[in-house]
């Protein structure tokens, strides 16, 4: 199995804060059920609120 994958051709993302803040989170995707990038309102820490994440690669 390569690294970084867990599942039948899934990927880790990283979802970074728009908040520019440097927190983030890692999410699993498989890139052929949802080609899109993802985005969700999650609550980052660092300045106490919900605010939106957007994908991005995993640097390695």
């Amino acid at each position: 199995m390569a690294k970084g994958a867990t599942k039948a051709g899934a990927i880790l993302v990283k979802l970074v804060s728009a908040a520019r803040t440097g927190f983030f989170y890692v999410k699993r995707k498989n890139p052929k059920k949802t080609p899109r990038k993802l985005e969700f309102v999650k609550y980052d820490p660092r300045v106490r609120r919900h605010v939106l994440f957007t994908e991005t690669k995993i640097n390695k």
